[in-house]
């Protein structure tokens, strides 16, 4: 087994990482079952293909931001385990694809010589936490949230609470009440206000899309900038405790909201204040505070050739920073996809002529930030070179979707491809959308919403028509979502599915009679005015299964008849012990309780003492063939079924014991006592399972 102490540092990383290389070997010897093995490596950014012996990485980058020396780090690694070619997703992180499992922790490795991991970029874990790309230099802005939305990265990576949640959690931070960063569908949003002169936060909790779009509950106006960790870390631990965990289609946040109730869920929030691990975090914004340092650059003359093209592309891709005499320069990056060979020479712009500093944006772009504005002539010249000047940053034109597909295990028709199509139709036929930045397209290859089409002004959902026996690739059309601001926005209305080769014409359909309507002073008041009924009937025709032809059996990007097909399985599974698995895994976490009293983490120790009560009960009703849905269940379960009936004898219930997690403070005594109950109880567990085996044999 190869050793990671030489490439890394830091020793909690460098045992992530060996662990993964470890469960890698187990999972290959069939002693770990398929799921449990997909639940670990999905936490360390590893994410099977559609291609089968293949894994897509996830690189976490906390709200996009990434310096010279990552990028560079991130190219050689691409360029070393893969094809040498970058994703940018819709939550502003790095995808790589096409890499061998056997050497994700070598990868790994890699990437944290210069800081960058892929802890819990996949899985049901805090996804990576986005914000704003303008951040720090938007001119309406009340303060950079940058600092904070870091302060939560930082505060939640490998923190016990949410490790293994029932689903994934998704946190956003926005610049400013415009809401770049779609507070309105995040499980928590955060919207920076400024009240008596204290900064603090307008929170929202709950919202989400999918295939049932829940808009984004106000939990709090204004919370001051100290509470947000606090608030954070209890909706977590209510979400781990109750949240749905057999049924995966409703184990989103969302709908644990919706049944509890809002007001419920404050209570829920307020009671859980005791067993927080701090009751204030105060953020120290320092190292973002600091006066923005650019190289001394000399005899740099740049001579334009089209000084027309140039002032057009300042108009529509350069913002002015609240920064005087600093800009911002946005690269608009084709459904988000560039090369290693472009990485490098942006990084080398940054290093030599900015800030040190990129942000990989919502909409699967580049910004580019702290430029100078007498620099702008030479990154023009430079950017030019790389094919980076196109027009149409963040416009109509820049449609957002997501690989559907092309990598995807869940893509049902092409997203990229008919991507690449609508682009081509808005560039040569409708030049005017390239500065139009108030109609969105956005598309998703499935209903799970990865290219956000159910909050676009146009949405694409890709989907599938039966005709006869046989099936053709097909896209549904939505219309009239929005970001609204302030916490507020719209989902767009399913107005009608059409075979996929016909989304062009639809595309032309929309935007000929918009025009038509010169009445209406916005895409969403001509779509409100002509309402719903209308755009059915507008389209009709387009839904007309009776002259397919040859061409519409072949999804756009392939030259191969369509079959719809989730992705190959990613790998073979064995049958083993479920119930041996989950308490060999509830001692695995009395362990860590251990390492982490050892280091003085009270409030970790006591979580992973909590998570291990809820394993070894879990696995005891199991083998009782009952119902495991949430944590909460578990517990009631368990004194239903072995406490209450005295086939488990306990000195109290086992509610009580395990509750005790939210009714003391975190503390050196508290957690010394709670880890050694735990021990007791699995003692206890474990000659009960060694009695049950011997009775059934």
């Amino acid at each position: 087994m190869q050793s990671f102490r030489t490439e890394i540092e830091n020793p909690i990383v460098e045992k992530d990482i060996i662990e993964l290389e470890k469960k890698i070997q187990l999972f290959k010897e069939g002693l770990i079952d398929e799921e449990r093995f997909r639940s670990l490596r999905l936490a360390r950014g590893v994410y099977g293909q559609r291609q089968f012996g293949v894994q897509m990485i996830r690189l976490k980058i906390p709200y996009g931001k990434v310096t010279g020396n990552q990028l560079l780090r991130i190219s050689d690694v691409a360029d070393e385990y893969s094809t040498g070619k970058l994703h940018i997703t819709t939550r502003q992180d790095i995808q790589i694809h096409y890499v061998s499992l056997d050497r994700t922790p070598e990868l790994w490795a890699q990437l944290e010589r210069d800081d960058v991991t892929l802890r819990e970029a996949c899985g049901n874990t805090i996804r990576n936490i986005t914000a704003s790309a303008t951040a720090g230099i938007d001119v309406n802005e009340p303060f950079d949230v940058s600092p904070y939305a870091h302060a939560v990265f930082q505060f939640f990576l490998r923190n016990p609470i949410c490790q293994e949640m029932g689903r994934k959690f998704k946190i956003s931070f926005s610049s400013s009440d415009t809401d770049s960063a779609l507070s309105y569908m995040h499980d928590l949003g955060f919207i920076p206000k400024i009240k008596n002169n204290e900064k603090g936060f307008k929170v929202l909790i709950g919202g989400g899309l999918g295939s049932q779009p829940r808009h984004a509950d106000i939990l709090y106006e204004f919370l001051p900038v100290h509470k947000i960790i606090p608030v954070t870390e209890s909706v977590l631990r209510i979400f781990d405790r109750h949240g749905e965990r057999a049924r995966r289609q409703k184990a989103r946040m969302k709908f644990l909201l919706k049944d509890i109730g809002l007001k419920n869920f404050v209570k829920l929030i307020e009671k859980e204040q005791k067993a927080l691990s701090h009751q204030d975090v105060f953020i120290d914004t320092t190292d973002f505070d600091t006066e923005i340092s650019i190289p001394e650059v000399s005899n740099v003359k740049i001579n334009i050739d089209n000084e027309s093209d140039f002032n057009t592309w300042k108009k529509l891709n350069v913002i002015q920073q609240k920064q005087k005499g600093f800009f911002a320069i946005g690269i608009k990056v084709r459904l988000g996809d560039f090369s290693t060979q472009k990485a490098r020479e942006l990084a080398r712009l940054i290093k030599n002529y900015a800030a040190n500093e990129l942000r990989f944006t919502l909409r699967q772009n580049i910004l580019i930030r702290h430029v100078k504005e007498e620099l702008l002539p030479l990154f023009y010249q430079k950017l030019k070179v790389l094919g980076f000047t196109e027009l149409g940053y963040n416009s109509t034109v820049d449609i957002t979707a997501c690989p559907g597909t092309d990598t995807c295990n869940l893509g049902i028709a092409s997203s990229t491809g008919i991507a690449i199509e609508l682009e081509r139709v808005l560039i040569e036929e409708y030049p005017q959308y390239i500065n139009n930045k108030e109609i969105t397209i956005k598309i998703s290859g499935c209903m799970n919403a990865c290219g956000q089409h159910n909050m676009a002004h146009i949405g694409f959902q890709g989907m599938s028509i039966n005709i006869g026996k046989l099936v053709i690739p097909a896209v549904q059309i939505l219309l009239g979502g929005s970001v609204l601001g302030n916490g507020k926005g719209r989902f767009s209305n399913k107005v009608i599915k059409i075979p996929s080769k016909r989304g062009p014409d639809a595309l032309r359909l929309l935007l000929n009679d918009f025009q038509a309507n010169s009445f209406a002073n916005s895409f969403l008041e001509y779509y409100d005015i002509k309402g719903e009924k209308y755009f059915y009937d507008l389209l009709k025709p387009l839904a007309n299964t009776s002259n397919i032809t040859e061409n519409d059996f072949i999804d756009w990007g392939t030259t191969n008849q369509y079959v719809k097909a989730i992705g190959i399985g990613e790998c073979a599974g064995v049958i083993i012990d479920l119930v041996a698995t989950l308490m060999l895994e509830a001692k695995e976490k009395l362990d860590l309780a251990d390492e982490a009293y050892l280091n003085n983490k009270w409030a970790d120790a006591i979580y992973q003492v909590y998570a291990a009560f809820v394993n070894g009960a879990k696995a005891l009703l199991l083998i009782e063939d009952k119902k495991t849905n949430t944590q909460a269940s578990i517990i009631a379960l368990f004194d239903e079924t072995f406490i209450e009936t005295q086939k488990i004898v306990l000195q109290s219930s086992f509610k009580e014991l395990v509750y005790q997690i939210n009714k003391n403070q975190p503390s050196f005594k508290f957690a010394k006592v709670y880890i050694n109950q735990a021990k007791d109880f699995f003692e206890i567990i474990e000659a009960y399972r060694i009695k049950e085996l011997e009775y059934e044999g």
